[in-house]
């Protein structure tokens, strides 16, 4: 009946799933699963078990047995066994060893001279009887040869912070050989060499020292092999090093191109479209967002990425600031960013005085402008004065202001106007001094002209302008006739140039205008005399 028994066990076991006979009651198995150990070492293996009480004072004999996952218990022998009928295959006799008696309910295990083809997992058996007869296969012992030593590092490095690590053979032996042990890496420049060959360092990691390799070397006392293990340190540090790129878009390129890295003040151009970039080294990643101004006086970001698009830039652009976030600490950089653009003019006006006519002529850019007077063939800037005239001249941020006080060669042939110009283009309004009568009154002709006048268009727009202004004095003129006095018209003609023009506002605009313009007026002028 003994026999049938049994039979019918292995056959519920072979056909019921994995599980269900393994967590039958009363028996349960504690032990450390995971096992590391050094080629060459030994380990040891805590284990206990329990059984069905019922089975306790059974006179049978209590057999335990380690086999590995793999094996037939009815075919293969076990790694590990207390049974003289049954014992352990050849390869492990003798390195594998139970090491208490298991009427104590002890499954610990000894393994010694480890070698890598032990690799593996292993299971428990238990048989007393006819009664007692069970496999563990619940909880396996996995055991892993290795040929490299330990290193133990916290869970989580961070700068600044003193830190222990150590380094260790898997396993160990009683009387075993003396080990020497030795370290490798960027992060223990500032180590003496006697704490290099401990086991165990205390160092105070560095931003620096994120993504280095840091290695320990064991060699065993009589053994030429050295064995040693290396690891990526992983160091958490607050964000730093902020930077800022700014991109500009070139017609014609597919990607904007990079015009410049910093976070110094950098001139740009009113109305250009720019990108800026903002990167900070850190780790983990930092969290980025852009400001206007001061992150302290405007709490809403305008971007909350490292990239802030600026597709028009304006005159008032002023400072952006680039926040850079994590859990260890933060920090700012400001770029500022003054915007240039070409002259804005104002003026001239004219006025008649005691002393003769007096002008004045403003104009605001960035940078700021200088501002000069043509009269005649003459150019008057800054501040000088003669018998015949006076020119002053200030300025105060982005503005220039300039007056003229003429006190003598008052004709309607003379040629005046003001100039104002910086790097990135210049304005010029003419005056055109007409003899009239009635009060003073202003007749204003604007234009913009491109570069030099020149070519058929342009002669055809100054004809255009000449009947314009004739008509417009001859109406002023019907108006006021009869007085008694002599008046001066002023007409201005506005000019603007291109950005990259600049050398035409020096000579070729203002000659040819004047060469142009006083020509076609001068029989119009002649007209009202």
């Amino acid at each position: 009946f003994s026999w049938r028994w049994e039979g019918l066990q292995l056959q519920l076991r072979l056909c019921v799933p994995p599980g269900s006979l393994q967590e039958k009651s009363g028996y349960e198995l504690r032990l450390k699963e995971s096992v590391r150990v050094q080629k060459g070492l030994c380990v040891h293996v805590p284990c206990s078990f329990s059984y069905p009480w019922t089975s306790w004072y059974s006179s049978a004999v209590l057999y335990i047995y380690w086999y590995r996952s793999r094996d037939n218990i009815q075919r293969d022998y076990p790694v590990a066994s207390n049974n003289p009928h049954k014992p352990a295959r050849t390869e492990t006799a003798n390195r594998f060893r139970l090491l208490e008696d298991p009427t104590t309910n002890s499954c610990s295990l000894n393994i010694s001279n480890a070698k890598r083809s032990d690799t593996g997992s292993y299971f428990f058996r238990v048989e007393r009887g006819y009664d007692v007869k069970y496999s563990y296969t619940d909880k396996k012992l996995h055991l892993q040869v290795t040929e490299e030593p330990d290193i133990h590092v916290p869970e989580r490095l961070e700068s600044g912070r003193p830190t222990r690590v150590t380094c260790n053979l898997p396993g160990s032996c009683e009387g075993g050989r003396p080990l020497t042990f030795s370290w490798v890496g960027a992060a223990l420049d500032s180590l003496s060499p006697q704490a290099l060959r401990s086991s165990v360092l205390n160092l105070t990691l560095r931003p620096q020292d994120h993504g280095t390799n840091l290695t320990c070397q064991v060699k065993q006392e009589g053994y030429t092999v050295i064995t040693e293990r290396t690891i990526l340190l992983n160091v958490s540090y607050a964000p730093r090093n902020l930077t800022i790129r700014i991109f500009r878009n070139v017609t014609g390129r597919k990607k904007p191109r990079l015009i410049l890295q910093t976070t110094s003040p950098l001139p740009i151009l009113e109305g250009q479209a720019l990108w800026l970039l903002c990167a900070a080294d850190s780790n983990p990643p930092a969290e980025l967002s852009w400001f206007r101004g001061s992150p302290a006086l405007n709490t809403t970001p305008i971007s909350s990425t490292g990239i802030l698009e600026l597709r028009q830039v304006g005159s008032e652009e002023g400072e952006f600031t680039c926040h850079a976030w994590n859990l260890l600490g933060s920090q700012y950089v400001s770029l500022s960013l003054p915007v240039h653009y070409p002259p804005q003019l104002l003026g001239p006006s004219c006025s008649w005085e005691e002393e003769g006519l007096h002008c004045s002529c403003s104009s605001r850019a960035q940078p700021a402008p200088s501002v000069r007077w043509q009269l005649g063939e003459r150019l008057l800037e800054g501040n000088f004065s003669n018998t015949s005239f006076k020119v002053t001249f200030n300025s105060e941020g982005p503005w220039a202001n300039s007056s003229l006080s003429l006190s003598e060669g008052l004709s309607s042939s003379l040629r005046l106007s003001c100039e104002a110009g910086n790097v990135h283009g210049a304005q010029s309004a003419t005056v055109l001094l007409l003899p009239g009568q009635g009060v003073w009154k202003s007749v204003s002709l604007a234009g913009v002209v491109p570069g030099a006048l020149g070519g058929a268009g342009a002669m055809a727009l100054l004809s255009l302008c000449s009947c314009l202004i004739f008509f417009c004095i001859k109406a002023e003129l019907s108006a006021s006739r009869g007085a008694d006095f002599r008046r001066w018209v002023g007409v201005t003609a506005l000019l603007r140039y291109n950005p990259h023009m600049v050398k035409v506002y020096n000579s070729t605009a203002f000659s040819s205008f004047s060469q142009v313009v006083y020509p076609l007026l001068q029989p119009i002028l002649e007209l009202f005399h």
